[in-house]
């Protein structure tokens, strides 16, 4: 198996728009609770998924509340707060090489508890 396919979905952090500055790669099931304990506010980012079915979901607060945004495809965001909304910052953060559904995501923030199975 190729190395790149060996742990995906991965996620590039950037400090700084444009995917400049100090960057952190998480790889795999990851949940972040708060992004600020582990790396300052997120700028810009890259996700990579394998097609099929990881879901990548970016919440306004701390432990996954606040609004959200779900990204299933590979995506590159040079400005997460131009692209995804004007004052967005992503607080927390769940990655999962599985398909959420919108139901679960309205219930991880509903109860700030993640979905069996998946981590």
């Amino acid at each position: 198996m190729p190395q790149t396919q060996l742990r995906l979905p991965r996620l590039t952090l950037f400090d700084d728009e444009n995917y400049r500055g100090r960057s952190r790669v998480f790889r795999g099931n990851v949940a972040i609770r708060n992004v600020e304990r582990i790396f300052d506010e997120p700028e810009s980012l890259r996700f990579r998924s394998n097609g099929r079915g990881a879901t990548l979901v970016l919440f306004s607060r701390n432990n996954f509340k606040g609004a959200f945004r779900i990204i299933r495809v590979s995506r590159s965001i040079a400005d997460v707060e131009r692209i995804i909304g004007f004052d967005f910052e992503a607080n927390s953060i769940i990655m999962t090489s599985r398909r959420l559904t919108l139901q679960q995501v309205l219930n991880i923030r509903r109860t700030g508890k993640l979905p069996s199975g998946i981590f």
